[in-house]
């Protein structure tokens, strides 16, 4: 119902006859201008790619009822998704392509084929790397240029880089190359900008672009705004990404931000007439394989859950901070009328109780049908081709070793985590920054087989290629290691296609460990709605519903511990719904799992990110299960 042009898509021009003109920096009266008129933007960043695509307008809505007038999205390089649409929500778009976009997500965007050439040096003027760039954004700029808003779309303004003045490169070069790219192909009327913090201006900034800053509401606004006036000296305030809370690490406390600090900022910088996008206004999941990692004097991969602490929750619910900031913009545009949806409906379901399916090693010929590749020391996954999930390094000892002999790889190459195992028994997990210590023991052509798995490339300011596998060559007490068959595995095909033809590779009765798959079938009688799967005992492994990889558990680290199960991937009443386990450790003595009605995180750090409440009653049949009492 929104008479914009926007709301009607391109070329909508030819129709209404508008003149619109695009986004203009009025440097004389500090604001923007949007077809001539005084404009400010209250934004939120969602990100698409981890929210499922059923889900993308219903987020989009309550963004738009909370009171923003546009949203900002990323476009991840390496997942190759076009942008989605906004306009039926009836919000402006500031899009940020990259290549490289941070998002704490893989690589930070960037496709990790690019490390099969191991000497290119990213985010730089290396010719390797702007021919892969020109050949990318020559497939997606061309596609964005019909949604600029003075061609009739509703993109407003796109962000070049991102945080480059976090990347220790600085080359100029590289900065000035993509800002021509952009003009040449997008032209010369669509406002481009960049983002840095305050300490990366000085090399994320350039002649040309608009300078933005980003920063949360514990940092000092007036300093900040003052440092950006250095770099711009007119025009109006931005903060492109104003934190509303942050993200996780697996191991650390579950991440938040008082409602209060965080009204507080956004008030501060309203008052100033400075436009705010903040970040993230709904935060999603990292789904499948796709979360980023931090190095911050060791490696720390990303939880599964993009929670944030966000204005909008991980399943899509209004939360407190979300009603608190609505209040605050309300005090400077208007916002819509009516209320924001309530939550949605969760459903509780279990007890399940999983069936082994068998170890993975028994269905090496279905996870690498093509078989190994042999090479005297061990290869990368980019040197095998495989971007990401897991891969397979088996030798044979040369020589019979009757003592616990240490088991190690130099140089913390261990990228990320190994699970090693001696004629398919499991010894052990090495892990990348850890000191842990193994020891093996083995007859001579003992077959020694290491799972390696990578938790995610490192996604900020790191200025060297994030290689997984064995990056060195293991070591057996003082005998270097050579003569390795890879196996790049294809779990979730596996998964797909070959686990509903009923394989059962059933194999040592006792409770197995090391990495070995489970699974159960189970039928929702009642209405189904968003859940919670929480899987205590578990260790750590990876979780599919229906075929769909929902992503990492580690359950013993936390602080993480139900993963969101989205209502549009199970089959509703009495269609059976399929969930598999890869277990890459120990599973408890009752491989049991459930489904709540609310998140939960580690017992000491508190209900986790909202209030959980207590289970209510639950019938369980063999396979099927309803709730008793009310729908929550």
């Amino acid at each position: 119902g929104c008479g914009h042009t926007w709301c009607l898509g391109p070329h909508a021009l030819a129709t209404k006859d508008l003149l619109l003109s695009p986004t203009k920096v009025d440097r004389d009266n500090d604001r923007f201008l949007l077809d001539g008129v005084a404009f400010r933007y209250v934004s939120g960043s969602l990100h698409y790619f981890r929210v499922p695509r059923v889900l993308w307008a219903d987020r989009l809505f309550k963004m738009r009822m909370s009171g923003l007038n546009a949203v900002q999205f990323y476009v991840p390089w390496n997942y190759h998704e076009p942008e989605p649409g906004a306009a039926i929500a009836n919000l402006l778009v500031i899009l940020r392509p990259g290549p490289y976009i941070c998002a704490e997500w893989d690589m930070g965007g960037l496709p990790a084929w690019l490390l099969r050439k191991p000497k290119i040096h990213l985010r730089t003027s290396d010719p390797d790397f702007l021919a892969a760039v020109d050949s990318w954004f020559k497939v997606l700029l061309p596609k964005i240029h019909p949604w600029l808003y003075h061609n009739g779309g509703n993109i407003i303004s796109i962000q070049v880089e991102n945080e480059y003045g976090s990347y220790r490169a600085c080359d100029f070069n590289y900065m000035r190359h993509l800002a021509g790219l952009f003009r040449a192909i997008l032209g010369d009327e669509i406002l481009l900008f960049t983002t840095d913090g305050p300490e990366g201006l000085k090399c994320g900034s350039l002649e040309g672009l608009y300078t933005t800053v980003d920063f949360g509401p514990a940092d000092n606004m007036t300093k900040i705004f003052t440092l950006l006036r250095k770099y711009e000296p007119h025009g109006p305030l931005v903060n492109s990404e104003y934190y509303t809370g942050w993200l996780d690490y697996w191991g650390q406390n579950h991440s938040t931000r008082s409602v209060h600090s965080v009204t507080k900022g956004l008030e501060n910088m309203l008052k100033l007439g400075a436009s705010v996008n903040m970040y993230m206004f709904h935060g999603g999941t990292n789904f499948g394989y796709w979360n980023g990692a931090d190095e911050k004097g060791r490696f720390l991969p990303i939880t599964t859950s993009y929670d944030y602490d966000a204005p909008i929750s991980e399943a899509g619910d209004p939360t407190p901070k979300l009603f608190a900031l609505r209040d605050v913009i309300s005090k400077f545009q208007e916002i819509p009328l009516g209320p924001l949806p309530p939550p949605s409906p969760k459903m509780m379901l279990g007890p399940l109780t999983l069936h082994l399916d068998g170890d993975l090693l028994a269905f090496l010929n279905y996870l690498c049908p093509q078989g190994p590749i042999y090479s005297i020391l061990p290869m990368t996954f980019e040197a095998v081709k495989q971007d990401h999930g897991f891969v397979l390094y088996r030798t044979y000892l040369s020589n019979t070793v009757s003592e616990p002999t240490r088991f190690w790889v130099p140089n913390n190459g261990v990228h990320d985590r190994a699970y090693v195992m001696v004629d398919g028994v499991f010894h052990g997990v090495l892990e990348r920054n850890m000191k842990h210590k193994l020891f093996l023991t083995g007859q001579v052509g003992a077959k020694l087989d290491v799972l390696l798995e990578s938790m995610g490339r490192l996604s900020f300011g790191s200025n060297t290629s994030d290689f997984k596998g064995l990056i060195e060559t293991p070591v057996l007490g003082q005998t270097i290691l050579t003569r390795w068959l890879m196996f790049p595995l294809k779990v979730d095909k596996l998964v797909k296609w070959w686990f509903p033809l009923q394989l059962l590779k059933r194999s040592n009765p006792q409770t197995p460990s090391g990495p070995t798959f489970y699974s159960t079938m189970f039928a929702i009688l009642g209405s189904s709605g968003d859940t919670f799967l929480y899987l205590p005992g578990w260790t750590k492994g990876q979780v599919w519903i229906n075929g769909f990889n929902l992503g990492r558990y580690w359950t013993k680290r936390g602080p993480q511990q139900t993963l969101y199960v989205p209502r549009p991937l199970l089959y509703p009443r009495g269609a059976l719904n399929k969930i598999t386990l890869l277990e890459l450790e120990n599973a408890p003595p009752q491989p049991q799992v459930q489904f709540l009605d609310s998140p939960r995180a580690l017992a000491d750090h508190g209900p986790w990110p909202h209030p959980g409440k207590a289970p209510k009653g639950l019938h369980v049949r063999p396979h099927l299960l309803e709730v008793a009492g009310e729908e929550s």
